[in-house]
């Protein structure tokens, strides 16, 4: 299998923090980077593409799901932390559930719906560095 070569520059990425019924959807990670660790769906925005058009069509291909953007919840910063890892900005927005329910493609092998205030109580799940406070930025955005 060939080694994944990385961009030379940083990449744009989105995700979205999903709300339905007081819950959010967290996926966990099949493949590198950040295997086996939960965070939100998303990935890459593709030459041409709008951040919402990208959302919406990785949301899709991810996940399955139908949902409404609401806002953007946040950003983060991924660095290249070894030789060859990829840098990424991720633009976070908060959504509400549409339609559908979740079928995860290959890149994902778990999803859970769960509450804001459940976060800091889940010591045995593997989160990715700043969820917690993306969530409830994006929490905070959907109002009461």
């Amino acid at each position: 299998m060939a080694a994944i070569v990385q961009p030379t520059r940083p990449q744009i990425a989105v995700s979205a923090a999903i709300f339905r019924d007081g819950k959010v959807l967290l996926t966990r990670r099949a493949h590198s980077p950040a295997k086996g660790f939960y965070s939100l769906p998303g990935g890459r925005v593709e030459f041409g593409e709008s951040l919402h058009q990208a959302l919406a069509r990785e949301i899709d291909e991810e996940t399955g799901l139908d949902i409404e953007i609401i806002g953007l919840a946040g950003w983060r910063e991924v660095l290249p932390a070894a030789a060859g890892a990829g840098h990424y900005l991720i633009m976070s927005f908060a959504a509400r559930w549409v339609a559908r329910e979740p079928v995860l493609n290959d890149e994902l092998d778990d999803y859970r719906w769960i509450a804001p205030k459940a976060l800091a109580s889940l010591g045995d799940l593997k989160l990715t560095g700043g969820l917690e406070e993306v969530i409830q930025s994006a929490h905070r955005l959907m109002g009461p």
